[in-house]
């Protein structure tokens, strides 16, 4: 008897199997197996918020493989991810599998290595209810959310809506960051730069500051042209120069949060395909000889923190790839945000060794430029500080003065590995920080030119996916595994779209957010939500009963929902998004509505005008082009020229003339095969459920098949052989000894 180790990914299933050896049989669970129904709430409100937990569709073959393989096993290990849902799916599965509830099963890894399992396997524990326990929570909330305040949306607005308990609150953000724009109004400021130049002709530019030490603020071209008509005929000179060194820290390796937002900003990546692929690179993945290898740690964290081995093996790496210089006297050690979980460590590669490059042959594009980042990022983490000469400069007008500074790295440590993206560091003016020339105080300088730039304050920046995940973050809104399906929740259902990758709420969006915020404002409050997550956290920790948590919120819930029912259901009307498409028929400009396939443009003199143009994602036109003409064919029914058409079922001809002529044939295609039956050409056909070959002559002469027909002959009886789809010949004759098998020759209609 083996020992039995279920975790919930097929992928990861062959990397802990390739580990483990030959005593240990791996099998994956593919997700949850219990859930919640889809077709009702599931909960049972009155007693105690009971769930009601079903096997999922689907999933009934898989747990009775599953409860195989329990009794015929040893020991049964659950590895299920270290997070509260894998907790739960370990739970669910104990439940199902009719496990021991308090067996020491349960085993977590923050890595998938050799010793990293080995400690796992060597001390084994019982499932966390507490985290099992917050995560029921979570799940029975989302659900008490949505299947409550969903019909009245339906009502309200139309089908099909959902409200979330963290979607919604994710729409408010972006809704309310739109007023915030709408409604800013631009003031008017002005800059004066000097371009100056030393007495070795050395350029540099200055800011205008003030007088003295006083700031002079021009906020119009009146206020500019009296700083000008002053700084007629000044001598400028250099009133001090203060030098001074400062050290830059290394950013501190990836967060959740932080990983979907650099790989938003460098590599172009949204939020959900950041995680697909850091997923695989943490469930492992193939190379070659070396066999497969977990190479990142677990990727949904919000620590900080790094282990003492891995913080070692850095460092040794570091010193003899760069230098002893590039390794800090002490180790650099980061501290999460109030409230991070603090679970697992920060995400790093699981051997600082395995270099990009030395693995960049086994791995996808994607996965190669994820794991660069990720690797940069850990290996800078632990480098020394960058060293910087900085140079602050004043430089007088008379009675005026300008400013300037500039920096020199001295020393580039942790900058000769990874640079931080420019929205994480401070931002400055480029032209205010350029290299500066040489300068002594009482040093004349000569004045090249002086440039006046009329500027207006801006308003907020739109969020883009990594400022909307980076504010969820920051508000303590969600947690690491919810912040990319949040995003993708919000977009998918029509409530935010993207416009050059940035975020900008639908008219739907705007419409559903001012209906949850009139009727549920406590609800899709910031900080109710974000104390709502500190209570989960410490149901997690067992210091606080889950039912306690979801009986204060449903208390709140239903008083809304009662006063939200009495203000009746009238519809609030969506306004429609105009598009540039003007309608081919009336000349009117074209809506986005939304479909059965998505989004295409429509008419908005719909019924009277039908005029529909399809879409593609970024809601430009699909421009169709025009059919080619089939040379040589003529329609039988009008004379006219015949066009080649893609349908449903594949290929087919159809009058240019459609729809005044309806004439259609299939595409036929030759094989070149002679009927076995009556001796006239198989050709191939389309059918409604895919391609066969019948005889020409069909129905007269009824010889068809669904595999194609060959020139080979049968060594048994010498009729026509088939060939399967797989490459695979057969004889259909049932009688003949050449045939494979009855269910392959099944394959003769």
């Amino acid at each position: 008897m083996s020992n039995l180790v279920i975790v919930e990914s097929p992928s990861k299933a062959g990397t802990i199997k390739g580990y483990l050896g030959s005593n240990y049989k791996v099998v994956a669970s593919k997700g949850h197996i219990r859930d919640l129904p889809k077709s009702s709430l599931g909960v049972d409100i009155e007693n105690g918020f009971e769930p009601k937990y079903i096997n999922i569709r689907g999933k009934g073959d898989l747990i009775k493989d599953l409860k195989k393989e329990v009794k015929s096993a040893k020991k049964v290990f659950l590895a299920t991810d270290p997070d509260r849902e894998g907790e739960a799916i370990s739970w669910h599965l104990m439940k199902a599998l009719g496990l021991d509830e308090n067996s020491a099963c349960r085993i977590t890894f923050n890595e998938i290595s050799k010793p990293a399992l080995r400690e796992a396997i060597a001390h084994p524990t019982a499932v966390d209810m507490n985290l099992v326990d917050s995560q029921q929570a979570r799940r029975i909330l989302d659900r008490i959310v949505g299947y409550k305040i969903s019909p009245l949306l339906w009502k309200r607005i139309r089908g099909g809506l959902s409200a979330g308990r963290v979607q919604s609150v994710a729409t408010r953000l972006v809704v309310d960051r739109e007023r915030e724009i709408e409604a800013f109004v631009k003031e008017e400021f002005w800059t004066l730069d000097a371009l100056l130049a030393t007495e070795s002709k050395k350029p540099l530019t200055a800011r205008f500051f003030g007088e003295g030490e006083k700031k002079l603020e021009m906020k119009t071209e009146k206020d500019c042209d009296a700083i000008l008509k002053k700084l007629k005929g000044a001598e400028y000179v250099v009133s001090s120069v203060k030098k001074s060194v400062k050290t830059k820290k290394p950013a501190p390796p990836f967060t959740t949060a932080q990983l979907q937002q650099e790989a938003y900003r460098k590599l172009n990546f949204q939020s959900g395909r950041t995680m697909r692929v850091a997923q695989s690179l943490y469930e492992g993945v193939s190379l070659g000889k070396k066999g497969e290898h977990g190479l990142i740690t677990y990727m949904r964290t919000d620590s900080l923190r790094v282990s003492d081995q891995a913080q070692s093996a850095a460092r040794d790496f570091i010193a003899a790839r760069y230098g002893a210089d590039f390794v800090p006297a002490k180790p650099w050690v980061y501290r999460a945000k109030g409230g991070a979980q603090d679970a697992h460590e920060a995400i790093r590669p699981t051997d600082v060794t395995r270099t990009p490059e030395s693995v960049k042959e086994s791995l996808t594009s994607d996965q190669y430029r994820l794991y660069r980042l990720i690797w940069n990022r850990f290996v800078a983490s632990q480098m020394s500080s960058t060293v910087i000469d900085a140079q602050n400069v004043v430089i007088n007008a008379g009675a005026l003065s300008f400013r300037c500074s500039g920096e020199t790295v001295r020393f580039t440590g942790h900058l000769a590995v990874y640079e931080q993206s420019a929205d994480e560091t401070e931002k400055t003016d480029d032209a205010l920080n350029a290299k500066l020339p040489p300068l002594t105080e009482g040093e004349k300088l000569s004045l090249t030119e002086l440039l006046p730039h009329r500027n207006f304050t801006q308003p907020p920046a739109r969020y883009t996916e990594a400022t909307l995940i980076k504010t969820l973050d920051e508000k303590g809104i969600g947690r690491p595994s919810t912040f990319s399906p949040t995003v993708t929740t919000i977009l998918e259902r029509g409530y935010i779209a993207r416009k050059d990758k940035q975020l900008v709420p639908t008219p739907l969006g705007t419409v559903t957010n001012d209906l949850m915020e009139n009727d549920f404002a406590p609800i899709i409050d910031y900080r109710f939500t974000a104390q709502l997550e500190e209570k989960l956290d410490e149901v997690a920790k067992g210091k606080m009963d889950y039912k306690k948590v979801l009986g204060d919120f449903y208390d709140k819930l239903a008083s809304l929902l009662g006063k939200a029912q009495e203000q009746g259901d009238e519809k609030v009307r969506v306004p429609d998004i105009e598009t540039d498409i003007v309608c081919p028929k009336c000349g009117r400009k074209m809506v986005v509505r939304t479909g059965r396939f998505g989004k295409f443009a429509a008419c908005p003199g719909y019924p009277q005008c039908r005029s529909t143009v399809p879409l593609d994602k970024e809601g430009n036109a699909v421009v169709k082009s025009e059919p080619e003409v089939v040379e040589g064919m003529k329609c039988e029914l009008c004379g006219g020229p015949v066009v080649k058409k893609k349908g449903r079922f594949g290929d087919f001809y159809a009058c240019k003339n459609y729809p005044a002529c309806r004439y259609t044939r299939p595409v036929i295609g030759d094989t070149g095969v002679a009927c076995p039956k009556c001796g006239a050409k198989i050709v191939k056909k389309w059918g409604k459920k895919k391609e066969f070959y019948s005889c020409e002559r069909y129905p007269e002469c009824d010889w068809s098949s669904w595999d194609a027909p060959t020139t080979e002959k049968c060594p048994g009886c010498g009729g026509m052989l088939l060939k399967k789809k797989s490459g695979r010949t057969y004889c259909p004759d049932k009688n003949c000894s050449y045939s494979i098998t009855k269910k392959e020759s099944a394959g003769s209609k």
